[in-house]
């Protein structure tokens, strides 16, 4: 098979895998509170990274790593995955997953917003109109289509969900000038998130004995949120010729996501959803043009 369609192979099963995501928040949740969940979930995403570079003969990286390096990962770490899945966790636990997916994949335009401050980039009035348009979508979603009203459901919710963009883009904006190898920073962003989140778990005194339901959602979500598909879409970005081919796909993913959420979890999915979730995809295609 030749590069190009093995990167297009790649990609395909990471969009598949991400689109069951919002489903398996949702159901994991049932069994297992936040910090439980992420601690089981970055367990499983350690074990996959070190397998990873074990078989890959890349151990020797983080030999390369110095101590401010390790300090970086530890500031990482305490973003993603610590901070970053107990925000979007209990956004879950307040929205339906209808409304959380959406407002969590406006993190491209918060990445443009956040870039201006941070990285001193220039903003051109293409994006002022894709961060409006996004933005107008957003409206849509958490309103549910009643605009004139401005009624939300969970304003709380609604706000942890929109935090998270934030840090996400945080996450992204320090990560970008690290030149290590990917899955051996990723590897060391998780033991100090999972060291960040055993401390929180001590701290609130939280009982972290699972049943096997709790534990089968996380090991899932540890696998195919945080671990496998990762190391996919790297495959994915080294084996195409050009990397918007493959970055393109990843806009279906919200969309196939309320298919798997309507017949998984039995929501009924909002025209207004739909609706936003365009304007958003829209707003972000127009930035990225």
């Amino acid at each position: 098979m030749e590069k190009q369609k093995q990167a297009y192979l790649y990609a395909a099963l990471v969009v598949l895998f991400w689109s069951t995501i919002p489903t398996a928040f949702k159901i994991s949740l049932r069994y297992l509170d936040v910090l439980p969940l992420l601690f089981y979930a970055s367990l499983v995403s350690i074990v996959t990274y070190f397998l990873f570079l074990l078989v890959t003969n890349k151990l020797y990286l983080l030999k390369s790593f110095s101590k401010n390096d390790y300090f970086h990962s530890a500031l990482l770490g305490l973003l993603n995955p610590f901070l970053y899945y107990c925000v979007i966790f209990k956004s879950y636990q307040l929205l339906p997953a209808q409304q959380a997916q959406p407002l969590n994949f406006v993190w491209p335009i918060t990445l443009v917003l956040l870039s201006i401050p941070l990285l001193r980039q220039k903003i051109k009035p293409r994006d002022i109109l894709a961060i409006f348009i996004s933005f107008f979508g957003v409206f849509i979603i958490l309103t549910r289509g009643e605009i004139l009203t401005f009624r939300i459901a969970s304003p709380a919710g609604v706000a942890l969900a929109l935090g998270s963009t934030l840090i996400w883009s945080i996450f992204w904006i320090f990560n970008i000038r690290d030149k290590h190898d990917e899955a051996a920073r990723l590897f060391l962003n998780f033991v100090f998130g999972l060291i960040f989140v055993s401390l929180a778990i001590i701290i609130a005194g939280v009982n972290v004995i699972p049943d096997i339901k709790g534990l089968a959602g996380a090991t899932y979500i540890g696998l195919f949120e945080m671990g496998i598909t990762f190391l996919l879409w790297l495959k994915a970005l080294k084996l195409t010729k050009t990397t918007a081919h493959i970055t393109n796909l990843i806009y279906l993913t919200p969309f196939l996501s309320l298919i798997v959420v309507h017949f998984v979890l039995g929501e009924e999915i909002f025209a207004a959803i739909v609706i936003g979730l365009l304007f958003i995809v829209g707003g972000i295609i127009l930035q990225r043009l």
